[in-house]
C-alpha cells in the first residue's frame, strides 16, 4: 500500500516532474528537430522551456553544447525531486521518496492494459 503523501508534497512532485519532463521532451525532440522548427510541438516545448533554461544560466557551464542545456536543467530537477523533497518531508535517508507523478502514470498505464483491477 503507497504512503499516503501531504497535498504540498503531490502539488510540488507534479510541478518539478512536469518541469523536468517536458525539458527531457525538448532535448528528445532536438535530436530529430531544429530549436525553431515550425512544429507545433518543438514550438510549444521551446517557449514553455526557454524561461527555464534562462533561470538556470548561472549554473550550466559554457563548454557544454547547446542541444545538451535543456537534459541538463532537467537533471537538476530531477535531482530536486530525488533529494530535497524527501529532506524536506523529514526522511532520515534521501531518495526515499517514490515520485507520485510517475507512479500516477504508470498505475494508469497498467489500468488501461488491464494488468491491475482497482
Amino acid at each position: 500500500m503507497a504512503e499516503a503523501f501531504p497535498i504540498w508534497v503531490i502539488i510540488t512532485d507534479y510541478l518539478l516532474g512536469m518541469v523536468m519532463w517536458t525539458l527531457v521532451g525538448r532535448f528528445a525532440m532536438g535530436l530529430f528537430l531544429p530549436e525553431d522548427s515550425t512544429f507545433f510541438f518543438m514550438k510549444a516545448f521551446v517557449k514553455l522551456t526557454n524561461p527555464v533554461i534562462k533561470l538556470f544560466k548561472w549554473v550550466t557551464p559554457s563548454f557544454l553544447i547547446q542541444p545538451l542545456v535543456p537534459l541538463y536543467v532537467a537533471w537538476f530537477f530531477f535531482m530536486f525531486r530525488f533529494y530535497l523533497v524527501p529532506w524536506l518531508l523529514g526522511y532520515s535517508v534521501m531518495g526515499m521518496l517514490s515520485f507520485p507523478l510517475e507512479t500516477e502514470f504508470a498505475r494508469g498505464v497498467a489500468n488501461l492494459v488491464g494488468f491491475f483491477a482497482d
